[in-house]
């Protein structure tokens, strides 16, 4: 059972951030420089792909590529030559280096020429068993199968592996949730209800401290967890609590804990 007080607090602070103000202090403000539906997957994808660490750096680099291609995503990714494909190799973020960011770039290209684009290779795998699980262990295989380096897999979340997969299951937030606020709506088969909560330390923090969470480790299986209490609330868009949890955990730090 979830108590009164925690089901409130929840309410209050995901009213409180699900909000436009939220949008220029947070990665979802990259994919919302654009209009085009394939421009907003693109830069969504990328942005999410580097999305941990200080959030003004993941800020400045996420526009910092966005600028080296052209703000043109999609262009970018299906027309780009050789000479704009160069100038990639010099992109460092952390540890996602220019090797990796060629080769997104270039697992990108082959998706969106080859296989119909993101939205079209994810929801296939979703719509095998209507999990995320699905979706995100199918849509990594193939992303991951066009001869990348050993180091730029460690990029992309391996579920089957028990990853948390935070920022692949914010970047479904961003494409699937249609709150006419923060996150997209462009991607229609995909069920809110079946989302799951993109975990990160913060969340996992918040949600232990609120009595949501008991396992120790952030990884799928809490995910699960977390996402099972979260969906007896809200259980057509669980992962609007998203904003409450981590809201909460970033920008007040202690608030939650007078509950």
């Amino acid at each position: 059972m979830i108590s009164n007080k925690v089901r409130d607090f929840l309410e209050l602070k995901a009213e409180h951030y699900n909000a436009e103000w939220f949008i220029e202090k947070d990665p979802v403000s990259i994919p919302h420089l654009f209009t085009g539906k394939e421009d907003i997957e693109i830069s969504g994808f990328l942005t999410a792909g580097i999305s941990w660490g200080q959030r003004a750096q993941i800020l400045k680099k996420a526009r910092l590529l966005m600028d080296w291609m052209g703000m043109e995503p999609y262009r970018f990714v299906t027309d780009a030559g050789e000479q704009e494909l160069r100038v990639l190799s010099k992109f460092v973020y952390r540890t996602f280096n220019g090797i990796d960011c060629q080769y997104f770039i270039s697992a990108l290209r082959k998706i969106y020429i080859n296989h119909g684009g993101l939205e079209k290779v994810i929801t296939e795998g979703y719509e095998t068993d209507r999990r995320v699980y699905s979706a995100l262990e199918s849509f990594r295989r193939l992303f991951m199968s066009f001869s990348p380096m050993d180091r730029t897999g460690k990029h992309l979340a391996n579920v089957a592996k028990g990853s948390s997969a935070k920022r692949l299951n914010m970047f479904l937030r961003w494409m699937v949730r249609d709150d006419g606020r923060i996150d997209f709506g462009l991607w229609k088969k995909i069920n809110p209800a079946d989302l799951m909560i993109p975990l990160d330390v913060h969340v996992g923090r918040v949600a232990r401290e609120l009595g949501l969470l008991e396992r120790k480790q952030n990884d799928w299986k809490a995910v699960e967890e977390l996402t099972s209490k979260l969906r007896m609330l809200r259980p057509h868009d669980p992962v609007y609590y998203d904003y409450a949890l981590f809201g909460s955990g970033v920008f007040e730090k202690n608030t939650h804990k007078a509950i």
